[in-house]
């Protein structure tokens, strides 16, 4: 299932190089064949091959010779490695979590694709968030309901609920420093941690703000940025989103430990 979930990471990493340039510009993912920006020269099948052609073609297009960004194969490759260790991390073998496992490749490819496009735009558009709701609370619902946990469905609810409520309490206390669509995409979050577990929700949420901060208070000390600049929050939400998910049960753990150490002789 590693190996599978790797070489069709390869694929949608390949599609999500269009999702990153097409949706920020308000242009279709589906109806049009995938072309040149430059030339508008039709990349052919062979072209196309996720970066086997990049590597081939020297990272130019072969029609008008304008270089093709490096994040292209990045992006390719780094699906391909962040789908491997997400199926690695659930119970591949049990055919139960195969929805749950769907769930969090679904939001492996939207990771990528937010944080570059947020990274690019100061933007979380909401042709990627909005469809998120769906797509999560099917696949998680589907995944509770054939493991009878339906607690977790319930935890999803709430978490998504609560990192919604949350976000936009900031929002509207300090709309300078919080947009939106930080706030829609919270809910998201919250689904999918909440179905995790109450420490994967709590991790993932609080260490969003500890990430971000300690970026942004580096940047201010290397005098790269200031008070006043706006700095995209949504990769941050997602670095901590996924650092819940693969570390907030010992890290809640070894925080609890502080205020209740164990005694010995």
């Amino acid at each position: 299932m590693v190996i599978f979930a790797s070489v069709l990471g390869l694929a949608v990493g390949s599609f999500l190089n269009v999702v990153i340039y097409r949706v920020p510009r308000s242009q279709s993912v589906v109806s049009s064949p995938s072309a040149c920006p430059v030339c508008s020269a039709r990349i052919k099948g062979y072209d196309n091959i996720p970066v086997i052609s990049w590597l081939l073609l020297r990272g130019k297009c072969r029609n008008c010779n304008v270089a093709i960004p490096a994040r292209y194969p990045i992006v390719e490759i780094s699906t391909v490695f962040f789908f491997g260790v997400v199926a690695w991390k659930f119970d591949t073998t049990n055919l139960r979590v195969i929805f749950l496992l769907a769930a969090f490749l679904y939001l492996a490819a939207i990771t990528i694709a937010l944080a570059l496009i947020d990274l690019e735009t100061h933007t979380l558009p909401n042709a990627i968030v909005l469809p998120s709701y769906v797509v999560g609370i099917v696949l998680l619902t589907l995944s509770g309901y054939l493991n009878s946990d339906y607690r977790a469905i319930i935890r999803a609810i709430v978490g998504g609920t609560v990192m919604w409520l949350l976000y936009l309490a900031m929002a509207l206390m300090y709309p300078d420093g919080m947009g939106f669509g930080d706030v829609k995409f919270a809910g998201v979050l919250g689904l999918f941690l909440g179905y995790l577990g109450w420490d994967v929700l709590v991790t993932g949420a609080f260490a969003a703000f500890v990430l971000g901060g300690i970026f942004a208070v580096s940047l201010i000390v290397l005098r790269k940025t200031n008070m006043k600049s706006g700095i995209p929050f949504g990769p941050w939400m997602l670095a901590g989103a996924w650092l819940g998910v693969f570390f907030g049960p010992p890290i809640v753990q070894s925080y609890l430990s502080i205020f209740s150490p164990s005694t010995g002789i």
